[in-house]
């Protein structure tokens, strides 16, 4: 199913060629995350308070102690 949304691109991208992004678009009351080189495939949607607890974790772990990329 497709979303009808504003997407905007993450500022932050994983190393390599550099075009490795998600986009992000508010689809009230969610969030909806999908890859950017590939929009019209599924998107993952999320309660937006659950996408901000899981992005706030993110800034104050190192993610890549945790085996994480």
């Amino acid at each position: 199913m497709a979303i009808h949304a504003q997407w905007k691109k993450s500022s932050y991208f994983g190393g390599g060629e550099g075009n490795d992004r998600v986009e992000i678009a508010r689809v009230h009351p969610h969030i909806a995350i999908r890859d950017s080189k590939a929009p019209s495939r599924a998107a993952l949607t999320f309660p937006t308070g659950a996408f901000v607890t899981f992005v706030e974790a993110l800034k104050t772990a190192d993610v890549r102690s945790a085996g994480m990329r």
